[in-house]
């Protein structure tokens, strides 16, 4: 049996944690959905895999500037999610309580990672910023 996994930092990151969950609640949903709806699960789930992925990616990397990009990149596939969550609201896809759900996840996970980008900026700035698996200077 080996060593236990170490949890990575962005793993703790409440934002992370929401965008895993859009992920999951993303499959769910559209497995009901038809065979003519095949483009946008499939565009729905690459926008939901990839706002986690790029956040992994990006962390691991090492460098302040490659975890804000991916982060930014991460954004971006959460926001052409949105558009898609809103677009089977509106063709009756997804029930009010599914679209509320989500929506309210897509909110957090926006807001949140807007501010912990703001916090990496003054990282950045300062000089900061610790590579994955550094220790703290004493």
């Amino acid at each position: 049996m080996g060593l236990p996994k170490r949890e990575a930092a962005y793993e703790k990151l409440k934002f992370y944690q929401d965008i895993c969950n859009i992920r999951q609640q993303v499959y769910q949903i559209t497995e009901r959905f038809s065979k003519i709806h095949m483009r946008l699960v499939s565009q729905m789930r690459d926008a939901a895999r990839s706002s986690k992925q790029n956040i992994r990616e990006g962390y691991k990397k090492g460098t302040i500037g490659e975890f804000i990009h991916s982060i930014n990149i991460s954004r971006g596939s959460l926001e052409e999610l949105s558009g898609d969550i809103e677009d089977c609201f509106e063709d009756k896809l997804i029930n009010k309580e599914e679209f509320d759900g989500l929506s309210s996840l897509l909110r957090s996970a926006d807001y949140l990672s807007k501010r912990y980008l703001f916090s990496l900026y003054k990282m950045k700035e300062k000089g900061t910023w610790k590579t994955p698996g550094e220790k703290a200077k004493t």
